[in-house]
């Protein structure tokens, strides 16, 4: 991650398969629905006290959301954190 400012958008890893897929409930929560697909596809992550990511996931056919999910430091021992969402977005649209 870099210190400061947004990572450019890279592909995205097991890794942050594995974040999204650990705030996948709490999305689908607050959306009162089931994504039939919740795919990674690319990201940005962030220094900042710990770590943002900004991640973009493929939900089904041309729908996709973004994702911004907080890390705390390791000592802290907090779980992941949602900190925002945004639905209605496509494959083009520019992670920010």
């Amino acid at each position: 991650m870099s210190l400061g400012g947004p990572s450019e958008t890279k592909p995205a890893t097991p890794e942050i398969q594995d974040i999204a897929d650990k705030v996948r409930c709490e999305v689908e929560a607050k959306e009162n629905k089931k994504f039939p697909e919740f795919k990674a596809v690319e990201y940005k992550s962030q220094v900042v006290q710990g770590g943002n990511y900004f991640i973009k996931v493929h939900v089904g056919g041309g729908n996709y959301i973004h994702l911004r999910v907080f890390e705390s430091l390791p000592h802290e021992k907090k779980p992941l954190s949602l900190t925002s969402y945004q639905t209605n977005k496509t494959k083009e649209d520019e992670l920010t």
